[in-house]
């Protein structure tokens, strides 16, 4: 490997820890309370190294959308491999569920991303958080259209809110088993959309 080839393997690795370290950190902290050493020091990054990936925190905090789309992508291709859609959705409660302690204590990553970049005057990333959601929607929505429901659109609305529910009310309470309560209401009522089609 030249030393040139190595050089750019190194930075791609310091952007990709960057990257990785501002969706945790401004996960926790939220984007007013974070600064660049913080996610520069989660990323065992020089403070001085982060300007020359990312010039702004608002660059950080695209890169922390960005990062949360990823990993929203590696979820939904993977439950995309079970065969029913039902399934599918269901698999999905189950991952929110599984994340329950992180709800409780710091909500859902998108979301609260979400509403504290909304109360910002520029309006632009408040828009990208919300383009994370939409992909969210979209795949849920393709869920419910696949099984033949009626206005898929909507029953997408009705699950995704109730995740963004469960998450807030769990995180302002400090109480996971609101999601675990939540996400078995839900899987309880995705079998009622279903159960009419077995008769």
């Amino acid at each position: 490997m030249t030393d040139s080839t190595k050089s750019r393997v190194r930075g791609t690795d310091k952007r990709r820890r960057l990257t990785a370290a501002a969706a945790q950190v401004l996960h926790r902290q939220g984007v007013e309370r974070t600064t660049i050493a913080d996610i520069a020091k989660t990323a065992d990054v020089p403070v001085g190294n982060v300007y020359y990936y990312f010039k702004t925190k608002d660059e950080l905090v695209q890169a922390a959308l960005s990062e949360h789309e990823g990993t929203l992508g590696e979820l939904t291709t993977e439950l995309d491999k079970l065969p029913d859609p039902l399934d599918r959705l269901k698999a999905l409660v189950d991952a929110w569920v599984g994340q329950r302690d992180t709800a409780a204590r710091y909500g859902c990553p998108t979301g609260t991303l979400a509403a504290e970049l909304d109360k910002r005057a520029d309006g632009t990333l408040d828009q990208e958080a919300g383009r994370v959601i939409r992909v969210l929607l979209d795949w849920v929505e393709h869920q419910f259209r696949a099984l033949g429901l009626p206005d898929p659109g909507d029953l997408a609305v009705t699950l995704v809110a109730g995740y963004q529910g469960m998450s807030l009310l769990a995180n302002a309470l400090r109480d996971p088993d609101i999601v675990t309560r939540e996400g078995d209401r839900l899987i309880r009522w995705l079998d009622t959309l279903t159960a009419g089609d077995a008769s």
